[in-house]
């Protein structure tokens, strides 16, 4: 194997084990989000992938749905191009195109079946700019499409949305060797983003033009929603 691809493989490996740190229950999340998108989705279906860069969307629905096609977005180009190496590991390349941008770059024409948005929203820190984004993805999905969001929620402020960010470093210090100072600065920044409570995420996904909203997902100060456009 040359020796990038070898890099790029030790590279994927520790951003999967990261993400499952991150979030403990990543695996059943993305089960659960597989099945919703089944339900409402033929067998042949286009979907906008909202930070796709990492590819573990790609990896979650590319081979299990050979007539899916997919359009991952990311602004970061490394954690791009980890998603184009993971696409051709798992020989789905031809039917993914790669936009290194955000949901504003997608070209107007483009309309999709679904989309996910996931882990994403709550590192943007503007409220109008999280309802942006939202609505620039509802702009891309064809009537009645579904969409996946899942993000950190909770008012920073709360002492219950402080008590699980407090068991969230305990899961950390608990189930790595990471020194409890560079845990410390994970909980810090997390205190500090833009996390907003689920009654905001349900009216910013009201105004920008989603119902039938549900609940689906919840771990410590993380939660996921399904929804469809109108």
């Amino acid at each position: 194997m040359p020796e990038k691809m070898e890099f790029d493989s030790k590279i994927a490996v520790e951003y999967d084990r990261g993400v499952r740190r991150t979030l403990p229950t990543y695996d059943p999340m993305m089960r659960l989000s597989q099945t919703f998108l089944r339900a409402n989705l033929k067998k042949d279906s286009s979907l906008l992938i909202v930070g796709g860069g990492g590819g573990n969307e790609l990896k979650a629905f590319g081979t299990t749905n050979p007539g899916w096609t997919f359009t991952a977005v990311d602004p970061a180009k490394s954690m791009l191009e980890l998603a184009k190496f993971k696409s051709h590991e798992l020989g789905i390349d031809s039917r993914v195109e790669f936009i290194n941008g955000t949901v504003a770059d997608v070209p107007e024409g483009y309309s999709f079946d679904a989309a996910t948005c996931i882990l994403v929203l709550h590192f943007i820190a503007d409220v109008d700019e999280k309802l942006a984004l939202l609505k620039k993805v509802k702009s891309h999905l064809k009537p009645g499409a579904p969409f996946v969001l899942v993000s950190k929620c909770g008012d920073p402020d709360d002492p219950e949305f402080q008590m699980l960010v407090s068991l969230w470093k305990d899961y950390w210090l608990d189930t790595t060797s990471m020194p409890e100072e560079k845990v410390e600065e994970l909980m810090k920044g997390t205190l500090t983003e833009s996390s907003i409570p689920e009654r905001d995420i349900r009216r910013l996904l009201g105004e920008a033009g989603f119902h039938k909203i549900a609940n689906f997902f919840r771990t410590n100060h993380f939660a996921g929603w399904v929804c469809f456009a109108e």
